[in-house]
């Protein structure tokens, strides 16, 4: 009776958001769009971390439905953003990395397809844009911005105050300001080391910088997540004329690791729970995957740091501080959304645009095909619906996003995405299917994540294969056991038949993984940590 009730629902829902209906009786849905830097599960609805402090999101959490094992489908900010934003894959589009790439053939991969603000803008939505919704803002493509938003904050960070910019321990992209004026904890512990490059001479330890800041090193009106709140507070709380699509972009928890004291406070760091690294960790693991290790920003990688034992902790509590910093903000927005008179006709998703390791697999950040670095949070909540406070168990991809959004506001359709649409599964959680989720890493480079199994094929032709069920931490790389021939054979058949060229370029010439490895084999010059 329940699901008969549910499908009715969804029939009569869907019918209401048609824009082409011209009897609507109810409202279509606004849209809430909820993304999070660089957060993995280290959430205490999703238990990635069984210290994490997240009760504004375990408390979200329980009001629609949770997806427990959702995986992005490039594990970088920019290819990441564009693919959910575009939906469609990085293997399709050869949009791969963050940088200028992709504009290269925008028009040919957009073609008769519209990236999700614009579909949603041209449906007859105001769409709003606060934060870093795409990489760098509100667009990677600044001819396009306007046609995608029909408004959008300022970026909080481009009037940085000088005493943050001049703390010197910054990198390009104010909107991850403020660093610690001390540099950090890798700082302190192994001095300064800097190297130039063509932005400024520059820590060499920023990409993993991290610490509590004082009053004094917060800009005035607040982290810029907390302006970002400020914004999408008092828009949502407006009464709209029209339907929204309101995308809200929060920053942290990237890199640098830095929250108010407060969060900091929250965690012990001498009764922290650190990632367990076995010592023959790399063991198994083949040269390409090595070269991944190492590190694509090979800056404040683990060669650099697992001297220390210290270090672990460190920045342990403080990306759990900036998470449970980040926690508060959401929390400020869907309160705003709760308190406002758009409180029952809002669809809510919120996503992050990939994971992020600390320490597991000998690898800090992202930029790799493991499962620190692929599995993300990926939450709705559907007004109306019957189903709360449910999790899903089913491997789902970020590309799943987009269609799903049209189906529950009865939009059209485009054949260009490549997801599947979670209604299904928002209707009845517990269900399954059978496609997992491809996440490429670089050119020809592929994971593919079934519910039980992780299959990773680079693009010399190595190969790891783990066990889920037997061993989620994947330290175990079985893909040479000839036993599990049968279990590889059928993850093999959902690779790309055709994997497109790096955007912008008309042949494959390789890339800084190939020279490592090619470096390493030649001279005999792998590093120890990585045997």
């Amino acid at each position: 009776m329940k699901r008969i009730y549910t499908v009715l629902w969804l029939m009569v829902w869907a019918t209401s958001c048609s824009t082409t209906n011209e009897t609507k009786n109810t409202p279509p849905p606004n849209v809430l769009f909820i993304s999070i830097d660089d957060l993995n599960d280290w959430e205490g609805a999703l238990m990635g971390h069984a210290q994490a402090v997240t009760p504004n999101l375990d408390k979200l959490f329980g009001k629609g439905v949770l997806f427990a094992n959702a995986h992005c489908s490039q594990a970088v900010c920019t290819a990441s953003r564009n693919s959910v934003l575009s939906g469609i894959h990085p293997s399709s589009s050869g949009w791969y990395t963050n940088g200028a790439a992709m504009k290269k053939n925008y028009d040919e991969v957009m073609a008769d397809h519209k990236m999700l603000p614009q579909y949603f803008k041209d449906q007859g939505y105001n769409t709003y844009a606060t934060g870093k919704v795409y990489h760098n803002g509100e667009s990677d493509f600044k001819d396009k911005t306007d046609d995608f938003w029909t408004e959008y904050s300022p970026r909080f960070w481009n009037n940085m105050e000088e005493k943050i910019e001049k703390t010197g321990y910054g990198y390009r992209g104010k909107m991850f300001y403020p660093f610690p004026k001390d540099g950090g904890q890798l700082v302190q512990l192994y001095g300064e080391d800097t190297i130039n490059n063509h932005y400024r001479q520059t820590n060499r330890f920023y990409s993993l910088a991290g610490g509590p800041l004082s009053d004094d090193e917060i800009p005035e009106k607040g982290m810029y997540d907390e302006q970002i709140a400020d914004w999408a507070i008092d828009k949502i709380s407006q009464k709209q004329d029209q339907p929204f699509f309101m995308a809200v972009g929060f920053i942290r928890p990237h890199v640098p690791y830095t929250a108010p004291q407060k969060y900091f406070d929250l965690y012990d760091l001498d009764d922290l729970q650190i990632p367990v690294v076995p010592d023959d960790e790399f063991g198994d693991i083949p040269m390409m995957g090595k070269a991944i290790a190492y590190g694509y920003s090979p800056r404040g990688g683990w060669g650099d740091v697992s001297q220390k034992e210290e270090i672990l902790p460190e920045l342990v509590q403080s990306y759990l501080a900036c998470i449970s910093f980040i926690d508060d903000q959401v929390g400020r927005v869907i309160d705003a959304l709760e308190k406002s008179p758009n409180a029952n006709n809002t669809i809510i998703v919120l996503w992050s645009d990939h994971g992020q390791h600390l320490g597991e697999k000998r690898h800090f950040r992202k930029q790799a095909l493991w499962e620190e670095s692929t599995k993300v949070p990926l939450f709705f909540q559907v007004p109306g619906s019957q189903v709360n406070g449910a999790r899903s168990q089913q491997v789902v991809s970020l590309l799943d996003i987009y269609p799903t959004l049209a189906e529950l506001c009865g939009l059209p359709v485009s054949e260009k995405l490549e997801g599947e649409s979670l209604v299904p599964l928002l209707e009845k959680p517990t269900s399954t299917r059978e496609q997992p989720v491809l996440t490429t890493w670089m050119y020809k480079n592929h994971a593919v994540r079934s519910n039980d199994w992780r299959y990773i094929r680079y693009r010399d032709g190595s190969e790891e294969l783990y066990n889920h069920q037997l061993d989620s931490g994947e330290h175990v790389n079985l893909a040479s056991d000839s036993q599990f021939a049968n279990i590889i054979e059928e993850h093999k058949k959902w690779l790309p038949a055709h994997d497109a060229l790096p955007a912008g370029e008309t042949e494959w010439k390789g890339d800084k993984l190939d020279r490592l490895v090619a470096e390493w084999t030649a001279n005999n010059s792998i590093p120890d940590w990585l045997k």
